[in-house]
């Protein structure tokens, strides 16, 4: 099957499901029109269509699975996040510690999703995603670094990850901290005394200066850092 246009669409969060699973794709697009403020635009059954449909869709929020014949999930998440504006995309996993869900996120995934899901999680998961908020508890995090085996190249990665801290005024890195333990802005806003516009700000600036793409990022670099 290729990509399918879901028509008569007007939703503020738009999503593109990506899954080889024609019965997934239709059970994820059946609890998705439930509800009123996410709609599926489109689906694609292998990688190689993601390109495509974003340009051709605009999701705000791309669902992949992360196991596909073709081009898998991580071939296709680690293309679509490098692309500029890319939409913030969630993996769908069968295993919570599976080496292709920290690869993903390193590349740039938003966070990740067994397919066991409850909907509503899964509707949570797509309206923090599209709001720029982290989906990843810290405890999930810290459980993916720790068991998936050979990540490869750990120690060089946590010296990286210091460096890259170090460079980071006082105030910048207690917001990177904080985001590595999974707290949301309104939260670091409290702790650290500021307003969530500026803590947006501070946010915002963290991901130009470290050359990242998203929260998740953020805290995996704290994590790797040692510091969250």
């Amino acid at each position: 099957m290729g990509v399918a246009a879901v028509a008569g669409v007007s939703s503020p969060i738009r999503v593109l499901i990506v899954d080889d699973d024609a019965l997934v794709r239709a059970g994820l697009s059946m609890m998705l029109a439930g509800s009123e403020d996410v709609r599926v635009v489109a689906e694609a059954s292998d990688g190689a269509q993601v390109g495509a449909a974003v340009d051709a869709y605009r999701p705000d929020v791309v669902l992949m699975d992360i196991r596909m014949p073709g081009v898998d999930g991580l071939a296709a998440t680690e293309r679509l996040c490098a692309r500029e504006g890319a939409p913030q995309v969630i993996v769908l996993t069968t295993f919570d510690a599976d080496d292709h869900v920290l690869r993903a996120l390193r590349a740039g995934a938003a966070g990740f999703l067994l397919k066991d899901t409850p909907p509503p999680e899964i509707l949570r998961a797509i309206r923090l995603v599209a709001a720029g908020e982290a989906m990843l508890s810290p405890g999930v995090t810290r459980r993916l670094i720790e068991h998936v085996a050979d990540d490869g190249g750990v120690a060089g990665r946590g010296t990286r990850a210091r460096e890259l801290l170090d460079r980071l005024t006082d105030r910048e890195r207690e917001v990177a901290v904080a985001i590595g333990q999974g707290k949301s802005n309104a939260e670091i806003a409290a702790e650290l005394y500021m307003s969530v516009p500026t803590v947006k700000a501070h946010v915002s600036r963290l991901l130009q200066k470290l050359d990242l793409d998203n929260r998740v990022q953020i805290a995996l670099l704290a994590h790797d850092a040692g510091v969250a």
